[in-house]
This record gives C-alpha cells, sequence and structure tokens, in this order.
C-alpha cells in the first residue's frame, strides 16, 4: 500500500500541472477561445491523417481517433506520451546498447526437417526467426505441467541441483510459501557460490513487492533489479515485462503462466481454483531462454553484467531422442510488427481441423478478430476457454463484448466454472501449438515485453491437448441464447469495444 501512495504522489505534478492550465484558459484567454479552438481543431485534423495513414491495430487508432477528436489539446498530449512508440525510445536505445547474444547453433538441419515435414509451417518458423532473432531447436524433453501446484515442486528440486547460475524473471513476485521457499533455496546457493539474479516488473508487482524486499535479497547475495520502475509518469508506463522464467545453469528452464505468488499454486484462493499452466524445458532449447535473460539483465540492470561464459556453447548431439521442434522467442512493443499476434493470425489461417485457445482475457484486435471468425466459418473447429470467475470484473466484461461476434461465427467459448483461468496457450490440428505467457488482448500482443515457445510435433502438445478436454469438461459452454441482445447491451458492448485497448 506504502508503495502505491508513493506512485500517487509522483502522478500528482502532472495531474496539477493539467488543473493549471484549465485554470490560465478559462481565467485569462477566453476573450480568445474560438482563435484558440480553430488552432486546436486543425491541430486535431493533422494528428487524424497521421494517425489515419499509419500502420498500425486499427482498433487502437479507433480509440486514439475518438479522444483526439473530442479532447484535442489533451487529447494529443496523451497520444504523444502513451500512444506512440516514439516514446519507447529509452528503451530501445537500452536494448540496442545490449545486443541478443549470438546463437551460433547449426539449425540447418533443423530447418530442413521443418521443411520435409511441413513446408507451409516451415515459413511460419522462419518469419518468426527472423523477427525475433532466435532459432528453432529440436526439442529433447519438455514436460508440461496442467496446473503451478505440479509445477512448483519440479521448480524447488531442481533449483536445489543449481551449480553455477539461477536467472529468475517474473511480472508479479509476492511474499508467500511459494517465493519464500524459493528464496530459501536462493540464498543457500548464493552463499555457496552460484550466481544468482532476479528481475521483476516494478507495476507487476507494485502491491506486492517492494524495494526493502529487494533490499533483504541482496543482503542474502542475491542481485535484484527492477524491471522499468515506476518514478513518473512516462512514454514507457505501458511497455511490462510481462515475462515468466526460471533458468537454471542453461540445462533446465520453466516458463508458462505461473508468477511467483501462492494463488498460482493454489496455496491461497482468490477468485476460486486457479487454472494455470507451464512446463519445462531440457537440452539446446533452453539456450534461447538463457539469452532472453542475459539480453534484458545486461540492458536494464545496473548490477554486474552476466559474463559471456554464461551463454551456452552450441550443442553437439548426444544421441538423445528428438521430440519434435521448438522455438522460443520474445516479444517487443519495440519492433515494429507483434510477432504473436501475427504468429496467431498465421496459424489460425493455416488450420485445417482444430485451433483450441486457453486465455484468461479475449480483447483481440481486429486482424485476430477477423482470423477466428474466418478459421470457424470454414469449418474449423474453433474453441476458447476462458474463466468462470473474473480477476478483474471490468475486464472480464470487457471479453465478453467480443462473444457474440465469435459465436455467430461458430466459434465455441467455454467459462471454467470451478474460477480463474491464467493459462495461455494454443494447439492447432494436434501438431503445432504455444505455451508462454501471451494473453490474447491488446496489452499483450501489442504493448508487452512477453515470452512464448512454439512447438511442432512434440508430446508435449498432446498433453496440452489432453488438458484442454479435461478443464473442458469443468467449463460451462456460452451460447447465443444465454449471451442475449438488448439495445443497452449492445451499447455498453460497443463503449466497452471501443477501450479494450486501454484494458
Amino acid at each position: 500500500m506504502n508503495k502505491i501512495i508513493r506512485r500517487v504522489f509522483t502522478v500528482l505534478p502532472a495531474v496539477l500541472l493539467q488543473c493549471l492550465w484549465l485554470f490560465i484558459l478559462f481565467r485569462w484567454l477566453a476573450p480568445w477561445a474560438a482563435i484558440i479552438n480553430g488552432v486546436l481543431s486543425v491541430l486535431s485534423l493533422l494528428f487524424v491523417l497521421y494517425l489515419i495513414t499509419k500502420q498500425d491495430e486499427s482498433t487502437y487508432k479507433i480509440l486514439w481517433l475518438l479522444v483526439i477528436l473530442i479532447f484535442p489539446l489533451p487529447g494529443a498530449l496523451l497520444y504523444l506520451i502513451f500512444g506512440n512508440k516514439r516514446t519507447t525510445r529509452p528503451l530501445k536505445k537500452m536494448l540496442e546498447k545490449s545486443p541478443l547474444p549470438e546463437d551460433s547453433s547449426d539449425v540447418s538441419a533443423v530447418s530442413e526437417s521443418l521443411r520435409n515435414e511441413n513446408e507451409r509451417l516451415a515459413q511460419t518458423f522462419k518469419w518468426v526467426e527472423n523477427k525475433t532473432g532466435f532459432l528453432p531447436h529440436v526439442n529433447r524433453d519438455a514436460k508440461y505441467y496442467p496446473l503451478g501446484d505440479d509445477m512448483f515442486p519440479d521448480m524447488l528440486a531442481e533449483l536445489k541441483k543449481a551449480e553455477k547460475f539461477i536467472f529468475v524473471e517474473y511480472f508479479i513476485i509476492e511474499n508467500g510459501l511459494m517465493w519464500d521457499s524459493m528464496v530459501d533455496i536462493l540464498a543457500e546457493k548464493a552463499a555457496a557460490g552460484v550466481d544468482v539474479r532476479v528481475m521483476y516488473d516494478d507495476l507487476g508487482s507494485i502491491s506486492t513487492y517492494t524495494k526493502k524486499d529487494a533490499a533483504e535479497l541482496k543482503k542474502k547475495g542475491i542481485r535484484c533489479t527492477a524491471f522499468n520502475p515506476l518514478v513518473t509518469v512516462k512514454g514507457t508506463l505501458n511497455c511490462r515485462d510481462h515475462r515468466k522464467m526460471l533458468i537454471i545453469d542453461g540445462r533446465v528452464a520453466f516458463s508458462g503462466g505461473v508468477n511467483l505468488a501462492d494463488e498460482y499454486i493454489n496455496h491461497i484462493e482468490k477468485h476460486g481454483h486457479w487454472k494455470d499452466i507451464g512446463f519445462k524445458l531440457t537440452g539446446e532449447a533452453v539456450g534461447n531462454y538463457v539469452r532472453m535473460f542475459v539480453q534484458f539483465w545486461n540492458a536494464f540492470a545496473s548490477d554486474e553484467h552476466i559474463p559471456e561464459s554464461f551463454l551456452p556453447a552450441p550443442v553437439v548431439s548426444d544421441g538423445a531422442a528428438i521430440d519434435g521442434y521448438i522455438l522460443s522467442y520474445y516479444d517487443s512493443p519495440l519492433r515494429q510488427e507483434a510477432v504473436s499476434n501475427e504468429l496467431y493470425v498465421d496459424l489460425l489461417s493455416q488450420a485445417k481441423k482444430t485451433a483450441w485457445f486457453f486465455t484468461p482475457y479475449l480483447m483481440p484486435g481486429n486482424a485476430l478478430l477477423d482470423a477466428f471468425v474466418r478459421a470457424a466459418r470454414r469449418g474449423v473447429d474453433v474453441r476458447i476457454i476462458m474463466p468462470g470467475v473474473p480477476d478483474k470484473k471490468l475486464v472480464y466484461r470487457m471479453s465478453r463484448s467480443f462473444y457474440r461476434v465469435l459465436l455467430e461465427a461458430g466459434v465455441k467459448i467455454y467459462e471454467y466454472t470451478p474460477g480463474f483461468v491464467h493459462a495461455k496457450a494454443c494447439v492447432i490440428d494436434s501438431e503445432v501449438g504455444t505455451v508462454g505467457t501471451v494473453n490474447l488482448d491488446y496489452r499483450s500482443l501489442f504493448l508487452h515485453f512477453e515470452n512464448n515457445s512454439l512447438f511442432f510435433r512434440a508430446s508435449l502438445l498432446d498433453s496440452l491437448k489432453e488438458d484442454f478436454l479435461a478443464t473442458q469438461e469443468k467449463c460451462v459452454e456460452r451460447t447465443l441464447d444465454n449471451v442475449g441482445m438488448s439495445f443497452g447491451k449492445w451499447l455498453v458492448d460497443g463503449v466497452l469495444r471501443i477501450f479494450a485497448p486501454l484494458c
């Protein structure tokens, strides 16, 4: 609570400055109101023309068009601060000073195998590689966890085996059974000479983890840093680190939707039963996660840089069995193209039989919404599992505003009656799919840093499919009969759809 109060006080100067401008405008500039109004109208028109010609998600542009047309001066200022990608330059410059570590692995055989097995999907893998800089690898062993409860014991067990380094990066960290149990091991390992580093998102953990908590970690020999500290209102405010990864010695990595707080392992109940998923990787595929963390730490942490010796060397096959393929990457709001958004559009366009999705929030842009609709209309079995108990009521209501257009196209929507679904995954035609941190909402798809793993013909997808069907049994199906459509509901849905990019 104290941390929130401090953040509120940092915003007050900006609010007071806006109030001062309004006072001056009405107190002393009233005689020139017509001229001022005319100038603002011209400026708003220029802004509108700029937005119309800009390559951007149409839903996002509509929102800013309305704001600028209704409130020309404050709307334009808000866009310059929060809506324009140029305001993210500080983060971009920091990343440019710490480029993604090179992966010198020879993946020519992997690319050739992908082309031989599915030429169209091989193009998708190549596109992701070109846009993100991450290479595809053979998958040796990926273990799927249908609940955070199942993953947590394995996380502790692997932490106890650490010999060289432990990298921890999460959107939310909160003191409790889960995090305290991990800290005990992290402190023990740090005392033994293991390099332990923790990165958390300052805004994501604003009410759960304080500078005092971080200082306590440092006293135990654990390096700790907050990503993009919320010191004052700035253009990078919306660029949050929503990534989730635990990497140990470069030999094992955990990821998925699970944050480091007790509701994620159902030790406490916040919104009914918490349904989340994750996975554990071993083998050469772990290297991509090491590179993700190393780049972020060296770019954004003021603490000592991670030495190159921690980077994984190219792996020579030891004859271990191949279990499909994997390409792990991270999304960045600093790129011109939203990789995961376009990936899902692409995967839906390739779907022939089934396209099943887990997501806690459903606020897609027009391109992704159209991809869902088109897939369902051509006969693909498209299903989406959503929460039955919301964690944020307004966001839940906004998600439901998209139901009708999807249901009319033939998409099947299920709500998990025992509680909240926080899982983020998809499986297409039982052979390709993703598991990661990407929600089907504007923030995840366009504004946040996210991490995602694209699997092809891996047994993990069989486990994901089985879990999806088991979860569906605990859901209620939403239909056109129970979503209704009165004039009032239509009006509310229309307004909520406009403002969905803000949530």
